[in-house]
């Protein structure tokens, strides 16, 4: 395809898969997109595992990874220890989870009994970012990706030594001028459709927007749309915006290789656009996410401020693992609880597929949108 990305990643159609799943990256760049696998989950060695499997699996096709440093987080040194962390958790923000699971049947008992690890929050601060990242670029990767805020330097000074594209995620005209000036490659502009971390604004408004403050500033800076983009018609919409390509997320959590829970999965296929909601209430920062009794819980008005990132995970994450675990043994209370990350673009997907046929599908939508575009203009 003529397009300044595939130019500059060597991809053969502009269609970027964030995921998690190491198998869903491979299978979209051997089907000729470019796969992005999420590294905040992963230790330095898990992450050298995933990597070494990826580079079997790919044989040479490009793919990249997204690391989450975020600008803003509690305890940005890490200088805080696990007692530190306990100590500013307030009660009441532990009797609301509580109430939640015992109000929807859900045992609470033990709820509680977990160690704080040391390392706490540590994939997000420089200190573990940078041991994830040195892992990451002594693989063939194309481009790196800061998940939340502008790239620190760490991360360009290093990706610049190899050679490598940097790309960030912005979610308005206000954080695009940062990335800008910060010296970002790729902007990924990420509409509120968006599953996961996302801004206020509809991809329809701030693709545009972020395409012309990059005109404004003279920049040479790519964009790839995101936000609720699970069909090749979306995908064609935006680049007929400008955009240079599509970034996505949510459409791979139903695919056949995605390692989504199967309780989630299933109600993610049965969901509509509607379902789901912008929430606080799992990692302290704004994510849309499948609507449940547990973010409902999280809105009402008597509930606590969700606390800052990282303390937020370690309210939320002792619940959504009971959940988790008990919605796969089949309690039908833990199921109504679920939920995960997910964008609005969830109605429409309605059918477990391969990660490939999704790119074929994507391919094949985005030729059709184009002939249409083309018909019109001949009329």
């Amino acid at each position: 395809m003529k397009s300044g990305i595939c130019d500059l990643l060597g991809c053969e159609f502009p269609l970027f898969a964030f995921s998690h799943c190491r198998d869903v990256v491979a299978e979209v760049s051997k089907a000729g997109g470019f796969g992005v696998l999420g590294a905040v989950g992963h230790t330095p060695e898990s992450l050298e595992i995933d990597l070494n499997w990826i580079d079997a699996e790919v044989d040479g096709k490009p793919y990249g990874v997204d690391l989450i440093v975020p600008t803003s987080i509690a305890d940005k040194e890490g200088a805080l220890t696990p007692e530190d962390l306990e100590a500013r958790i307030p009660p009441e923000h532990k009797l609301h989870v509580e109430r939640i699971l015992a109000e929807n049947g859900i045992d609470t008992a033990g709820l509680w009994d977990r160690e704080i690890r040391a390392d706490t929050g540590d994939a997000m601060r420089e200190r573990g970012a940078s041991r994830q990242l040195a892992v990451a670029l002594e693989h063939p990767i194309r481009m790196v990706v800061n998940a939340l805020g502008v790239p620190p330097p760490f991360m360009m000074e290093a990706a610049r030594e190899k050679g490598i594209v940097v790309g960030a995620l912005t979610g308005s005209r206000e954080h695009a001028v940062k990335h800008i000036e910060a010296g970002v490659d790729v902007l990924v502009v990420s509409g509120t459709e968006a599953g996961g971390h996302c801004g206020e604004i509809s991809t329809l408004v701030v693709v545009p927007e972020v395409l012309d403050t990059i005109a404004e500033m003279g920049a040479d800076t790519l964009v790839l749309a995101a936000g609720g983009i699970v069909t090749g018609r979306q995908m064609a919409a935006c680049m007929a915006m400008g955009a240079a390509g599509a970034w996505t997320g949510s459409v791979w959590l139903t695919t056949a290789e995605a390692e989504t829970a199967p309780a989630v999965k299933e109600k993610m296929l049965a969901a509509t656009s509607r379902q789901t909601v912008r929430s606080r209430s799992r990692t302290g920062k704004y994510t849309r996410q499948l609507r449940s009794p547990w973010t409902d819980a999280w809105q009402d008005k008597d509930a606590p401020e969700p606390l800052p990132m990282p303390l937020q995970g370690l309210v939320s994450g002792p619940a959504l693992a009971r959940i988790d675990k008990l919605a796969e043994a089949g309690d039908p209370n833990a199921k109504r609880l679920a939920t995960y990350w997910v964008g609005q673009g969830v109605g429409l997907m309605n059918s477990p597929v391969s990660a490939r046929s999704v790119v074929y599908a994507f391919m094949e939508e985005f030729a059709e949108s184009c002939d249409r575009l083309t018909g019109i203009l001949e009329d």
